[in-house]
């Protein structure tokens, strides 16, 4: 589709986290589109959009969080709505990508649910994709479509830096798994501090089980750096596995605070001095413990959405 509408930018929001949405807008001077998404007496999504977007750049901000398949529906009927509207381009904005642990076949007959979700997103009319911390970042090639992906990296070590200053050089950054060594070792040079890894095999889904540290952690601080916190199994075994090996502190931190089940209660028990998230997924007020620190995603967002606008380069803002 031929885009002509670049002085006509609007921001919609569903269901799953329209506070973050609305400090996007504000970060863009912009008020939030007017569209109401709301439920049938049987469950099914109703969505209407209550202003004009004929030709306008829409972006729509919906993470695919809990409950996942509500707000997935809600995100592709929104954009459904705005493509027979005539909206001249369709960005959907999901700063948390759900679906994403299945990424490929781990085993006979699996599904891949992360390609499933791309092909229905693209389907259902979205031109392009804008999120944070893919738990893959080959889900990026799952999709015939522009995917602009942003790290959430730089908003943690700045915290970091800022509350630490000089005393960061006495922290080691420390991977749960090996999948998260390359975020971790990205981290970890970000702040110039060592890097350790744990080895851990997990024996059946959300149960790990600790079996080695690689590095040193005996007498240092160190901060935990993960993804994305489902269950905290994995987080939570790993800060008491550090306490029992020397370590005198351990922080934790993620991008994505999915704390389902027992992961609040595992926290608070835990090891884990504080746990510092991004909030791409809206963390409800029973969640919102003291041991954990929010931070928000809101002016990279914005800024990231002023330059696809603009037709400038997203990558510009992490170099």
């Amino acid at each position: 589709m031929m885009y002509s509408g670049r002085s006509n930018i609007k921001i919609f929001s569903c269901n799953a986290n329209r506070e973050l949405a609305e400090e996007m807008a504000q970060c863009l001077g912009l008020k939030l589109g007017q569209a109401e998404v709301s439920h049938f007496s049987d469950g099914e999504i109703s969505v209407k959009i209550d202003e004009t977007i004929r030709g306008a750049d829409v972006y729509i901000v919906q993470s695919t969080s809990y409950p996942v398949n509500d707000n997935l529906m809600e995100l592709l009927i929104m954009i459904d709505a705005m493509k027979r509207a005539s909206a001249g381009r369709i960005t959907a904005v999901m700063p948390y990508y759900g679906y994403a642990r299945q990424d490929r076949k781990a085993r006979a007959r699996d599904p891949i649910s992360a390609k499933l979700v791309a092909n229905i997103l693209t389907i259902a009319g979205a031109d392009r994709v804008l999120t944070m911390d893919l738990h893959c970042a080959q889900i990026q090639g799952f999709f015939d479509i522009p995917v602009d992906h942003l790290v959430g990296a730089p908003l943690l070590t700045n915290y970091y830096h800022d509350k630490y200053g000089e005393s960061i050089n006495e922290f080691v950054a420390v991977s749960p798994d090996l999948g998260s060594v390359g975020r971790t070792r990205s981290f970890a040079t970000r702040l110039d501090i060592p890097l350790a890894i744990i080895d851990k095999r997990r024996p059946k889904a959300n149960v790990s089980e600790i079996m080695n540290i690689i590095g040193n952690v005996e007498g240092k601080r160190v901060i935990l750096v993960d993804d994305m916190i489902d269950t905290a199994g994995t987080i939570t075994n790993a800060a008491n596995a550090l306490k029992e090996r020397g370590a005198i502190e351990v922080d934790a931190c993620c991008t994505h605070a999915v704390l389902s089940g027992p992961a609040i209660e595992r926290i608070e028990k835990s090891a884990i001095s504080e746990l510092l998230v991004l909030n791409t997924i809206k963390l409800p007020p029973e969640k919102s413990i003291s041991k954990i620190k929010v931070l928000s995603v809101a002016k990279i967002f914005a800024e990231a959405i002023n330059r696809i606008h603009e037709g400038m380069s997203v990558s510009k803002l992490f170099e």
